[in-house]
């Protein structure tokens, strides 16, 4: 019986580590994506960081992408920028993989 506990005990960790390394994979590609999109707003530095922090803010709305999405595309469109959600959706596929490759390098 210990055996089980032990096993069900591993598969808990594995779960919550899991769970964990997916959670800091979206927060960095949603950091990565609002700092695209400040670079195509012509912002400064300071708001590049700020506007950024606000796009990981945003996905905690709801569950899913769109409210980063919604957020990423009111605020460039009124910023004059042409750009669609499938544009964002791309760009957000786009940094996933560099947000895992970045997590990865630093944890080496």
């Amino acid at each position: 019986m210990a055996n089980f506990k032990d096993r069900e005990k591993g598969f808990e960790n594995k779960f919550a580590h899991d769970q964990e390394t997916q959670f800091r994979i979206t927060a960095r590609r949603n950091r990565l994506v609002g700092e695209w999109a400040a670079g195509l707003m012509g912002l400064t530095a300071e708001e590049t960081d700020a506007y950024a922090k606000a796009v990981v803010q945003a996905d905690f709305e709801e569950v899913g992408d769109d409210d980063v999405v919604r957020k990423v595309l009111g605020d460039l469109t009124t910023a004059g920028q042409d750009v669609d959600a499938d544009a964002i959706r791309a760009k957000l596929e786009e940094m996933t993989v560099q947000a895992r490759r970045q997590l990865i390098e630093s944890t080496d």
